[in-house]
């Protein structure tokens, strides 16, 4: 744990503010180096996607040659959101350190716990249905991917 890279984190994220963008920041560190750093650009790009943490995620699995950040750490300016969540738990780093809490947050406008709330709900109640089709014919897919012999586990 450093606060120099949290003080980082947070300084992008108030440039990213003034540059027009959002007021997050994200770091990928590995070994006490930075490996990659991102700001939120979602109004930026026009791309939802394109939180901190994922801007980061991506640039450090590039810079790394590898789709975990095995041995990294992240220090995000703010607790991530579920999508975030997501991606860092896929990424698998060895821990997250966030600044501001989701309920900071959502005090600024930024609330996440309408999608937690959401991913309660059946399917069909959702504000955005879910609506299965086609299971059966998707399935070969998966039966294809658990037939290839070289196939690199994630």
């Amino acid at each position: 744990m450093s606060n120099i890279f949290m003080a980082r984190a947070i300084e992008l994220s108030t440039e990213n503010v003034r540059a027009g963008g959002g007021p997050f920041a994200a770091l990928v560190v590995r070994g006490g180096r930075i490996v990659a750093e991102g700001v939120n650009s979602v109004t930026v790009e026009n791309d939802p996607t394109a939180h901190a943490e994922i801007v980061a995620i991506r640039a450090a699995c590039k810079r790394l040659g590898a789709f975990e950040l095995t041995g990294c750490e992240i220090y995000t300016s703010c607790e991530p959101c579920p999508m975030c969540l997501g991606a860092i738990y896929w990424a698998r780093p060895v821990c997250v350190f966030f600044a501001n809490a989701a309920a900071d947050a959502a005090n600024f406008g930024f609330d996440d716990a309408f999608i937690y709330s959401e991913i309660q709900l059946a399917h069909g109640d959702r504000k955005i249905p879910m609506i299965q089709m086609m299971r059966q014919e998707a399935l070969a897919a998966f039966r294809a991917w658990t037939q290839k012999p070289d196939k690199t586990q994630y």
